[in-house]
C-alpha cells in the first residue's frame, strides 16, 4: 500500500523520517511517496487535504483539523527551541526587546515596520501575533530568504525558523527575542512548533500504525545518529554538520516519540489561547489520535 507523505527537507524532519522512507525499519507493506515542502506550502497541502501524512504547524493544524488528527510521534515541541525575531539594527533590537519583555509602549513609527514572516500560518507567525500585536506590515518570505531580506534592506525585521537561528548572528544579525521563550515564560509550557497528521478518512489500524512506525523511525535514528547522515546533508540548506546535528538535537526530542501528558497539554493551551484570542476558528474535533483527546472548543 503506498500513502503520500509531505515533511520540509530541514534536519529535523529528515532525520526523523530517514528509516521510515528507506525501510531501515520494517514498514509492514506500507510504501511512502515523498514530498518535500517549506512549512507553509504543507500547511497549504493540507488545507486542501492532498496528502495521507503530513507535517504541518500547530498554527495552521486548526484549519485542517476536519481533515487530519495529530499523530504522537513527529512533533517538534520544547524548551529554548522556538522562532527569533532579529534585525540589523542594533537599537531596534534593544527597544522592541523592552517592547516585549518589560511592557514598553511601541512606538507610532515602529507600527509601520516591515515584518518578513516565514508565513501566515506558521507556528512562528501565531507567536508573533502574541508577543507584538500591533505589528500588521508583515510580508511573506520563505524562511531560507529572510536573513539576506534584512541584509538588503527590503525588511525591517525578520521572523526566522530552522536553522538559520545558528547562523543569523555570523550574517551581522541582532536577535530581539526568542518567541520560544516567551511563550515559555507566560505558560510555563513547552512551545508546540510543528506536528504529523494523519487523514482522519483512513481506517483505524492504519493510522495507529502510521504513528508506531514513524516512533519507531525516531528511535532507529537516536540509536543510529550519523545512519542518515548523507540524506539529512542532500537536503539541508546549511551543509555544515555541526550545524545539521545542533538543528536535530534542538527540534528532536522526546516529544518526537510521543506527545505524553506535557506534550498534549501544551498543544490545548496553545489552542485555547488562540481561540479565545480569535487568533484560529474553534474547530470542534478532537485533535488527537490516541491517548486522552479533548475537544478545543470545550
Amino acid at each position: 500500500m503506498k500513502l503520500t507523505i509531505g515533511f520540509s527537507p530541514c534536519p529535523n524532519d529528515t532525520f526523523i523520517f530517514d528509516a521510515l522512507i528507506h525501510h531501515k525499519i520494517d514498514t509492514q507493506g506500507l510504501e511512502f511517496e515523498v514530498q518535500y515542502e517549506d512549512v507553509e506550502s504543507l500547511n497549504h497541502k493540507a488545507f486542501n487535504a492532498e496528502l495521507d501524512i503530513t507535517k504541518l504547524s500547530y498554527h495552521a493544524f486548526a484549519y485542517a483539523a476536519q481533515d487530519y488528527e495529530l499523530l504522537d510521534a513527529g512533533s517538534a515541541l520544547g524548551f529554548g527551541v522556538g522562532p527569533l525575531l532579529i534585525t540589523k539594527d542594533p537599537i531596534l533590537a534593544e527597544r522592541l526587546k523592552r517592547v516585549i519583555e518589560e511592557g514598553e509602549p511601541l512606538l507610532e513609527s515602529d507600527k509601520q515596520l516591515k515584518i518578513g514572516i516565514p508565513g501566515k500560518y506558521t507556528t512562528a507567525n501565531f507567536l508573533l501575533g502574541l508577543a507584538l500585536p500591533d505589528l500588521q506590515d508583515k510580508r511573506e518570505v520563505l524562511f531560507s530568504a529572510i536573513e539576506n531580506s534584512l541584509l538588503e534592506g527590503s525588511l525591517d525585521i525578520g521572523l526566522i525558523i530552522h536553522e538559520n537561528r545558528f547562523t543569523y548572528q555570523q550574517k551581522g544579525l541582532s536577535k530581539i527575542v526568542d518567541l520560544g521563550d516567551y511563550w515559555e515564560k507566560t505558560t510555563e509550557r513547552p512551545i508546540p512548533l510543528g506536528g504529523i497528521v494523519v487523514k482522519r478518512s483512513l481506517e483505524e489500524s492504519l493510522k495507529l500504525k502510521i504513528n508506531n512506525l514513524i516512533r519507531e523511525s525516531v528511535d532507529f535514528g537516536f540509536a543510529n545518529p550519523k545512519s542518515g547522515l548523507e540524506y539529512i546533508r542532500s537536503h539541508a540548506q546549511e551543509m555544515d554538520e555541526e550545524v545539521m546535528y545542533k538543528h536535530i538535537e534542538l527540534y528532536v526530542n522526546k516529544y518526537s516519540l510521543d506527545l505524553g501528558l506535557q506534550g498534549r497539554e501544551a498543544i490545548q493551551t496553545m489552542f485555547d489561547k488562540a481561540v479565545s484570542q480569535g487568533i484560529i476558528p474553534n474547530a470542534g474535533k478532537p485533535l488527537f489520535l490516541t491517548g486522552n483527546n479533548k475537544e478545543i472548543d470545550r
